[in-house]
């Protein structure tokens, strides 16, 4: 099903460029891309396992379609997966980003692979004459939803960039016509403080983390660009996407369904997602949470008006003495403040035993700030209780390969036992 959609796509659009590699210069057309992945020989085993940042990962992904093998992308460096032989009808497995927990593999077949990119098509309104430029994961959830299969069975031309340095940016750009360009808000705040985003970007989407409102508001005063807030799971894709022309007024605004999605709130306040999309399960061990076409998440969310409002994580709740905040409540308040340009903050076990949790920020600063300043300044936004007790500042938000920060890897480096501890003012990170 996904080779014979790809040789349509490819046929129809032989003489179109498809693929460019900006590091090496080298370019595909429609037809050459088919025409090598007709050659390609069948795999010694079950699986092939696209790797890297070039067009050899195209053609695994092809070569596993056409010899009917499962494809299970890697990071670079990854050591693949050997779970046992997958049920029949799964073409295609994910690894999770492990930000709540150990890596996980979900499982899907041809016809929930094809529905994300049908429905993002859809929703985000992409263009061939938009080709999108990749300079994230190939390997993660989205940058293969978003980059790889809108190429492979829409016909969207991919540019992949050297890397997302910022000068790496200018130069795969220099030139170039109208483009689509995906990427993290990491990568958003990097450039943008560069002064490095490119006047040809026509589509700027946010996703892999929650997008500051600050950031999008001032990328949209310096440079006219809305950015897109876009978000999803790799257990069913696309979720919500913000297609206003103007930045958001709340920060948890995720935006509206993406197309062919249905979102419900759960009796736990969790949104579920239901869809053609959402993945046949866990593997090989099931759960629950992702089954029956149903995604059962762990975001804590609301629908008002057809909109999609993300508080946060279940398990990132701040205790303290039996009073609950969400810490997305204290970034917020937190970024509000002219002196931080970004911000974490988590819950960690208090040396009281009366108050469970203990509210701890890890901040990056433009400038200097004291301690005390930026509790007066909370403590006009929020309860006084919801104010950290500590304050730690950073070079940076550590970020993993895809983009994503995570208050489980800083929990665990900033408790005893861990690689650093609040309150040492020589971190490295």
């Amino acid at each position: 099903m996904l080779y014979d959609q790809w040789r349509v796509v490819a046929t129809v659009r032989r003489s179109e460029l498809a693929l460019a590699e900006c590091a090496t210069g080298r370019r595909w057309t429609f037809g050459q891309l088919l025409a090598a992945a007709d050659q390609s020989e069948a795999p010694a085993g079950p699986r092939v396992f696209p790797q890297g940042h070039h067009a050899d990962f195209l053609l695994t992904v092809l070569q596993g379609w056409r010899h009917q093998r499962v494809v299970c992308p890697l990071e670079p460096g990854q050591t693949p997966p050997h779970p046992p032989a997958t049920p029949a009808g799964i073409v295609h497995l994910k690894i999770t980003s492990a930000t709540t927990g150990p890596p996980r593999l979900i499982a899907f077949t041809a016809a929930q692979l094809i529905a994300d990119p049908r429905n993002l098509m859809l929703t985000m309104k992409l263009r061939p004459d938009w080709p999108n430029l990749g300079v994230i994961s190939l390997a993660h959830s989205y940058g293969f939803s978003s980059l790889v299969l809108p190429l492979l069975l829409h016909g969207i031309p991919l540019l992949l960039g050297p890397s997302s340095l910022p000068e790496a940016l200018r130069s795969a750009t220099a030139g170039a016509g109208e483009f689509t360009l995906p990427a993290v808000p990491a990568l958003w705040r990097a450039w943008h403080e560069a002064n490095a985003i490119p006047t040809a970007v026509r589509l700027a989407i946010s996703a892999g983390a929650p997008l500051p409102m600050a950031l999008e508001r001032e990328v949209f005063r310096r440079c006219g660009l809305k950015l897109h807030n876009f978000y999803g799971s790799s257990e069913c894709g696309g979720i919500a996407y913000d297609a206003t022309p103007a930045p958001r007024e709340k920060p948890s605004l995720a935006g509206t369904p993406v197309a062919n999605v249905t979102v419900t709130q759960g009796p736990s306040g969790c949104l579920a997602v239901q869809g053609e999309a959402v993945g046949w399960g866990y593997w090989p061990e099931p759960d629950p949470a992702l089954a029956d076409g149903c995604f059962r998440t762990r975001d804590r969310g609301e629908i008002r008006q057809g909109r999609i409002y993300v508080e946060g994580r279940v398990g990132d709740v701040i205790n303290v003495a039996g009073r609950k905040v969400s810490p997305e409540i204290i970034e917020q308040a937190l970024l509000c403040h002219p002196a931080l340009r970004d911000c974490l903050v988590l819950g960690l076990p208090s040396e009281d035993s009366g108050r469970g949790e203990e509210i701890v920020a890890a901040i990056v600063t433009r400038e200097a700030v004291t301690d005390a300043d930026l509790r007066g300044f909370l403590e006009r936004r929020l309860a006084s209780w919801q104010v950290p007790r500590r304050f730690q500042r950073l070079p940076a938000i550590p970020v993993g390969p895809r983009g994503k920060t995570s208050r489980q890897e800083l929990r665990r480096q900033f408790t005893p036992g861990g690689s650093r501890r609040f309150g040492d003012r020589n971190v490295k990170c």
